[in-house]
């Protein structure tokens, strides 16, 4: 379990910094109370969390040995792809994503009252966060991990990384956010994902049905 809440605090932690659903929460955070942005954030990742979790336990029906190599090839996958994306990009702060959270919001903010209620700020939090994450490289990672490992300690692993990246956009996003380099990120997240495939392919030879398939 320890191994599995130490993955999804890791993964989400550092792919989740500078990612769209951090500087939704780091505009709204400048424009209503940092409680309710926080609170609307951490809810909509959490649900977020516990339907990836959900689905990765659906794909445990699978046979074992399918489930691991879906795992490695997905973190391989997504681990060359970030570092490829990474190497291309310029030393330059986070000002494409930036610019695509402010738009959604600003499309969000044109069907809100002047003076939204305390429940509006949590709602209209929760649904930009909600759809900024469906679908979204993590989502997908933490189902591999759900999938492979202990999903209480994916769930509380991931949990507690979303509402520390929330925390961090919403206390000093702002401060921050011009000095988060993309690329920096983006080759973090690369080597994550690498270094998640590798511990799953020594792991491989461990598995008792696998070894035997494979012999």
């Amino acid at each position: 379990m320890f191994e599995a809440f130490v993955a999804g605090l890791l993964l989400i932690t550092i792919s989740e910094l500078g990612d769209k659903t951090f500087f939704i929460a780091v505009i709204l955070a400048t424009r209503q109370r940092r409680s309710l942005v926080f609170i609307g954030v951490v809810s909509a990742l959490a649900v977020m969390t516990v339907i990836s979790v959900l689905m990765g336990q659906v794909a445990t029906l699978l046979p074992p040995h399918y489930i691991r190599y879906a795992e490695i090839g997905l973190f391989l996958a997504f681990g060359f792809n970030l570092l490829i994306q990474g190497c291309r990009m310029s030393n330059a702060s986070c000002d494409r994503v930036c610019e695509e959270a402010g738009e959604a919001i600003a499309q969000a903010e044109g069907h809100m009252a002047k003076q939204p209620t305390n429940l509006a700020v949590i709602l209209q939090t929760f649904g930009l966060t909600f759809l900024a994450e469906w679908g979204d490289r993590t989502q997908i990672a933490t189902i591999g991990l759900a999938a492979s490992k202990n999903a209480i300690g994916v769930t509380l692993g991931a949990v507690l990384g979303h509402a520390i990246c929330a925390a961090i956009a919403v206390v000093g996003g702002k401060l921050i956010a011009g000095r988060i380099s993309e690329k920096v990120l983006t080759l973090m997240g690369g080597a994550l994902f690498l270094i998640f495939a590798l511990l799953a392919i020594v792991n491989l030879g461990g598995e008792p049905g696998i070894a035997q398939m494979d012999a």
